[in-house]
């Protein structure tokens, strides 16, 4: 009976999203009771999820979040990338881009449901075929979306993204304002901010106003419900109006942080030091912080808790683009402190998580485009297989 309900369950989701595509774009703000423009009212439902026994009568089907991890919901900006079909070529030489979902906290969100997990996005869209199709590649992706708006006089923000030899990437951005940069702190959905176990957001959102005082109220409502508050910076400097105003904005929340996830090239930026120089990375560490993370690229990571440090190496690929790798890190970190917050009191359990994250992070640049490329558990746990310990 039970297996019966919930191929019934998820044979009427997929009838429900084609429906979707097929009538047009959801109008209202909270697209888990989405108003569709033909006037069908359909269920949109979330997760990989448990069938609960409802009424016959009742319109909806009522599904339970998975229930073995934490509620990671993640805060910030998506947007549109644009990527160079050729790599290794300036912006204006790139004979064509390809478009793919974007934005650090929406990857971050989309890692976490591909491992399995349980993860919400909190931002602001525009109203435009390109924010609509930003949260349906959330919710294909099983991430809950009830803490999306969208917003009918900005449009979504775009960034084209090249792609040097290396992989690495430099971006040239378009927000003139974008949407994510007027989310109000009145369209916060509190309730989802209070359900969750993980708050985990990055710095962009710090850059103006009214999405910086919209970013502070998320952290205080989540904080205040007994959310531990994960921070990666995800520099973008030229987003920021100079350098001083980029350390400075960037520092004003740091000492809120429980987990901070920073790169080399980030602690170099906010301390002039050497990365490598454990001394130098511990001056960014604040008394209140549980983990400090300083990923190195393809070289692995350096951890720093109240009671033990480390490194762990990476694990090694063949690099074809770096793009949403630190994203794929986070999602493996977070995930399993979702699962077992006291990962953070055994190091032998971090060092474990950590190879975890890093194997998250390698598999990413080994594909074009973030979300695309980010890895599922199988395939993670697969290629740590095939790694020697």
């Amino acid at each position: 009976m039970f297996l019966h309900q919930t191929r019934l369950a998820f044979m009427l989701y997929n009838r429900a999203s084609r429906n979707t595509r097929k009538f047009g774009r959801v109008l209202c703000s909270r697209p888990e009771t989405a108003i569709l423009s033909r006037t069908a009212r359909l269920p949109v439902l979330f997760g990989q999820c448990n069938l609960q026994t409802v009424s016959p009568a009742d319109s909806k089907l009522v599904i339970s979040s998975r229930s073995e991890h934490e509620k990671v919901v993640c805060f910030g900006e998506m947007l549109i990338d644009f990527v160079p079909t050729v790599g290794g070529l300036s912006l204006a030489d790139a004979p064509a881009f390809k478009k793919a979902p974007g934005g650090a906290p929406a990857n971050v969100a989309v890692g976490i449901a591909k491992l399995g997990g349980n993860a919400a996005f909190v931002g602001k869209v525009g109203d435009d075929e390109f924010g609509y199709m930003l949260v349906d590649v959330l919710r294909e992706n099983e991430v809950e979306t009830r803490g999306c708006r969208f917003d009918a006089n900005a449009r979504t923000a775009l960034a084209f993204v090249t792609l040097r030899h290396d992989g690495e990437r430099e971006f040239m951005f378009y927000r003139n304002p974008s949407a994510d940069m007027l989310f109000e702190p009145e369209e916060l959905d509190t309730e989802l901010l209070r359900e969750a176990g993980i708050f985990h957001y990055g710095s962009i959102s710090l850059i103006t106003e009214p999405s910086r005082s919209t970013h502070l109220e998320a952290m205080r409502i989540a904080k205040e419900g007994g959310a531990v508050l994960s921070y990666d910076p995800n520099l973008r400097l030229p987003l920021w109006p100079s350098a001083k105003a980029a350390r400075e904005g960037i520092k004003s929340i740091w000492d809120h942080a429980d987990i901070i996830k920073v790169s080399d090239e980030e602690v170099k930026f906010l301390t002039g030091g050497d990365p490598s120089d454990d001394e130098n990375n511990l001056t960014l560490f604040h008394p209140g912080c549980k983990l400090m993370l300083v990923t190195e690229g393809g070289e692995g990571c350096r951890y720093y808790t109240p009671k033990f440090r480390g490194r762990v190496d990476s694990l090694k690929v063949q690099v074809v683009d770096t793009t949403g790798a630190g994203d794929a890190f986070c999602a493996g970190v977070l995930i399993q402190l979702g699962k077992d917050i006291s990962i953070l009191e055994n190091e032998g359990k971090l060092r474990e998580a950590l190879r975890f994250a890093n194997a998250c992070g390698a598999i990413t640049t080994t594909e074009r485009g973030a979300i695309p490329s980010l890895p599922d558990m199988d395939t993670v746990m697969q290629f740590i297989s095939k790694v020697p310990a």
